[in-house]
């Protein structure tokens, strides 16, 4: 039985946006653990070539849902073949952190940015361009706050995380993500990049690349990705509407039988509750309740992208949802879609 949905309300919404300049096109799907239970498109892939529509199969940068995709998903795995505990001191875990700053945080204090590691990446600034002494500044890197103390979200929680998955595994995380969890659940069209010429043109362009004067297309919009050659934690993963979909459908329903991921049910009940006792904003494992919904009330779960890309689950609604945009193409001015990531989600849900 198909969803109780108002796809007309969906459609005009995201079209809405699309004729407002809020981004250039979107795609869009919501389902529940059987599938995709619909789904729709708007506006353009690129406005310099405005006769052509965004396509249900046009590959975004994805930027922060890579924190989800790629690192959440592979601690989970570590997390079950016993390798990570989430209170174990990262000290007693790694060698490369002992006697540093680092060492007395916890995997869980990073999952819930309660690690009061520092809010700004600034890696080049800080560390220079060689990927190791990046690598070496971050790890080494004085806290900003004792742990515990605040919820503040950092994209460092996800590189140091990034770093230590790479670490437990023996694996770079483009190569551990795709072995653990993406190719098992058949993502064929989920990457990190940079893309090939052939999936980079069907790929949403992002924000003006001021030293080309041309769009990035195919390039992680996020510089720290970029100066790390494309992987890292914090974002560089370019993904389909599609795999998407697979990849909350299987949160939902993880006990099907043609996905094989190395992470399951215990991981994504543990992921899907408060860690985060009386701070606010409240967090579960990298996945936090969305805005104006509680998870007594609502049980609905969200995480976000720089570039205009959004994913939501409900265990207790047995309800995904996934909204990708371009909106960087535009502007950096997050308010407007905001509000229409608010809008989708209550449509989505309610």
């Amino acid at each position: 039985m198909a969803l109780d949905l108002d796809t007309d309300r969906i459609h005009r919404l995201l079209h809405d946006g699309a004729r407002d300049k809020i981004y250039p096109g979107a795609v869009w799907a919501v389902g529940d653990s059987r599938g995709t239970q619909a789904s729709g498109r708007t506006g353009v892939l690129d406005p310099e070539r405005p006769d052509e529509p965004m396509r249900h199969d046009t590959v975004f940068d994805v930027a922060s849902l890579t924190k989800i995709l790629a690192v959440w998903s592979t601690l989970g795995c570590l997390v079950e073949d016993g390798k990570l505990q989430l209170d174990a001191s990262l000290g007693d875990l790694w060698p490369e952190v002992s006697g540093h700053p680092l060492a007395q945080v916890t995997a869980r204090r990073l999952l819930t940015h309660t690690a009061g590691v520092p809010l700004r990446a600034n890696l080049k600034n800080l560390y220079g361009t060689d990927p190791q002494d990046v690598r070496d500044g971050v790890l080494r890197e004085a806290l900003h706050r004792q742990p515990g103390e605040a919820v503040e979200y950092t994209d460092r929680a996800a590189l140091i995380l990034g770093y230590l998955a790479e670490h437990l595994s023996g694996q770079r995380l483009d190569a551990l993500a795709a072995d653990r969890a993406w190719d098992p659940l058949g993502m064929t069209q989920t990457c990190f990049g940079p893309l090939s010429p052939d999936a980079a043109a069907r790929c949403a362009p992002t924000e003006l690349n001021d030293s080309t004067g041309t769009h990035l297309k195919g390039l992680a919009h996020d510089f720290s990705a970029r100066l790390l050659g494309g992987v890292c934690g914090i974002a560089g993963a370019f993904s389909v509407l599609d795999d998407l979909a697979t990849f909350l459908r299987y949160l939902l329903a993880p006990n099907q039988a043609n996905a094989s991921p190395g992470f399951g049910t215990d991981w994504i009940k543990e992921t899907l509750q408060i860690h985060t006792g009386e701070l606010t904003p409240p967090r579960g494992l990298f996945w936090h309740p969305a805005p104006g919904t509680t998870p007594e009330a609502d049980d609905v779960w969200v995480h976000y992208g720089f570039t205009g890309t959004g994913m939501w689950l409900s265990p207790r609604k047995d309800r995904w949802a996934a909204l990708l945009t371009n909106k960087l193409y535009y502007s950096r001015d997050r308010e407007p879609l905001t509000r229409v990531r608010n809008e989708f989600r209550s449509l989505a849900f309610a």
